[in-house]
């Protein structure tokens, strides 16, 4: 797929296509209390490891890319075994599936230092998994082994992120009304609780260690710009809805800059579905930053234009509950209901040299210190996003 510069017209001819579908394969019985939703997906941060929450307790490794055979626009199903490591595998690096005992709600990934340098080994990429029963189990992702088994929570671990830096540093957010952090270079010792909600607490990954936290479940943290995805800012925070809205926040200030809202998109596109009880599923950043996908219960995937209200392509699925983009771009992974992934095309972009700037001046200035700046209000506005 070729490269553009960013351009809203472009983008929407060409609509997101089903690339491949993994499904998973259950040649045995498993405990009753299990559930076969992929609730989570993620890529690691050099796009050389993609895990899955396969529902039944089982997260699967897989070495990224895909084999070409398997991008061919088909179902491919993978069996779950018991055994840490599959025999299939490309360039050194195979299959793992991670036997979890519970229903897996969060997935994210970090890297490990060694002698205070970070390796560039594939063997210090670490993947945490925030459980049912309020544990969190941490996983060497080359070897397949259990290092930590961190408790604390009472509930559910709904959501994780690791500081960006590579210092170990791993914030946990839970139906149990509390967020956690945890220090996995002093043996996963719990280092802070804060508590005082009165709401289950989730969790939004940022830049330069930011951890937000938002009290209310009808107004769900979902994304942020991820330095790791390409995006080189923390300014802004993407939040869904229980009333199928997407709002984009400063996370400094707290205002709201711009709402999207879920509408009927073409009478074509009508399954029957009651587009205002639909719930909002995932929301996620492209990795230059401009774009979202959403996956909402009214059986679309959108792709939208962060300076437009309305997406600017969409594709049919169906039971969607995750998304997340590659972090090099091209496509995005979503999960379903039925434990299956699906991969799909998404257009490669360029971004204009403003947007580059800006990128680049947010990393390390909030929005009251641009706010501050002697410059034109124009400017001012398009640094902190109140225009495009």
């Amino acid at each position: 797929m070729g490269l553009c510069v960013m351009c809203t017209h472009c983008l929407s001819r060409e609509e997101p296509v089903l690339l491949a579908e993994l499904k998973p394969g259950r040649p045995q019985q498993y405990d009753w209390k299990s559930s076969c939703e992929t609730w989570s997906v993620a890529f690691s941060p050099d796009g050389a490891w993609f895990a899955w929450s396969q529902g039944h307790c089982i997260v699967k490794l897989i070495p990224w890319p895909l084999e070409e055979a398997e991008l061919g626009c088909r179902t491919i199903e993978r069996k779950s075994c018991s055994t840490k490591a599959d025999t299939r595998g490309r360039g050194g690096a195979k299959e793992k599936t991670l036997e979890c005992g519970q229903i897996v709600w969060g997935l994210s990934f970090s890297t490990r230092e060694q002698d205070g340098l970070q390796a560039p080994s594939p063997s210090c990429l670490i993947l945490a998994t925030g459980l049912n029963d309020g544990q969190i189990k941490v996983w060497e992702v080359q070897t397949g082994h259990l290092l930590f088994n961190l408790s604390g929570h009472q509930d559910v671990v709904r959501d994780l992120s690791f500081t960006p830096n590579g210092n170990l540093i791993l914030v946990s957010a839970s139906r149990d009304k509390t967020l956690r952090v945890w220090d996995l270079s002093r043996d996963g010792k719990q280092v802070q609780v804060l508590s005082g909600h009165m709401q289950w607490v989730l969790a939004s990954r940022g830049h330069r260690n930011a951890a937000h936290t938002w009290p209310n479940p009808e107004s769900i943290p979902l994304a942020f710009p991820r330095p790791s995805c390409g995006a080189c800012d923390s300014a802004l925070l993407v939040t869904a809805s229980y009333d199928a809205c997407v709002i984009m926040w400063d996370p400094y200030t707290g205002e709201q800059l711009r709402t999207l809202r879920h509408g009927p998109l073409h009478s074509a596109l009508d399954y029957g579905t009651d587009i205002h009880a639909s719930s909002l599923r995932s929301v996620c950043f492209s990795p230059e930053g401009l774009y979202l996908a959403t996956v909402a219960d009214d059986r679309l995937l959108r792709i939208w234009a962060l300076e437009l209200r309305t997406p600017v392509a969409f594709a049919p699925m169906t039971n969607g509950l995750c998304c997340v983009y590659f972090p090099h771009g091209g496509f995005i992974a979503t999960g379903t209901r039925d434990g299956h992934v699906q991969f799909w095309t998404a257009p490669r972009v360029l971004s204009s040299l403003k947007h580059l700037c800006r990128k680049a001046l947010r990393t390390f200035l909030t929005t009251y210190q641009v706010l501050a700046l002697p410059i034109p209000k124009k400017m001012k506005e398009f640094l902190t996003y109140r225009t495009f």
